[in-house]
């Protein structure tokens, strides 16, 4: 059971830094000029980029069908995710009396509302697979 914890429990800090950073950006560049935002921006660009790196070099080298089934799926989803935000959505929105700017600032505003709605829930599966599997490991440990 502790070796399940133990992940959990790092994974977990991972999870709060980048929730912790996430937010910290979001507030400074709130109250930062324009050339700020864009530094931020090409930061986490490139540590997006890295991360997804890591996700198809772990697909690569995994021992499990399933996992390996899994960061593809992860990888797919995050390049569907980038085609929409780079071509429809952005042409599928206009107001009356508003720019093409401003469509586009509000395309992406309402990305970045369905991203957060996604992490949220993908967060509330991340602690299903957790009790699933402690669930399961104690089940396991009963039975010895």
């Amino acid at each position: 059971m502790k070796m399940n914890q133990e992940i959990f429990a790092i994974k977990l800090y991972e999870m709060d830094r980048e929730y912790a950073k996430l937010q910290s950006r979001i507030r400074l560049c709130g109250q930062e000029g324009h050339s700020k935002i864009r530094q931020e921006l090409q930061k986490i660009k490139d540590e997006y980029v890295e991360q997804n790196l890591i996700v198809r070099q772990r697909a690569e080298g995994s021992r499990s069908p399933a996992v390996a089934e899994l960061a593809q799926i992860q990888m797919e989803y995050y390049r569907k995710m980038e085609q929409l935000l780079k071509g429809q959505l952005e042409n599928e929105l206009h107001s009356e009396g508003s720019s093409p700017s401003e469509d586009k600032a509000e395309a992406i505003g309402l990305y970045a509302e369905y991203a957060i709605d996604q992490a949220a829930q993908a967060i509330r599966y991340a602690l299903i697979a957790s009790l699933s599997a402690m669930d399961l490991q104690l089940s396991a440990e009963e039975q010895d």
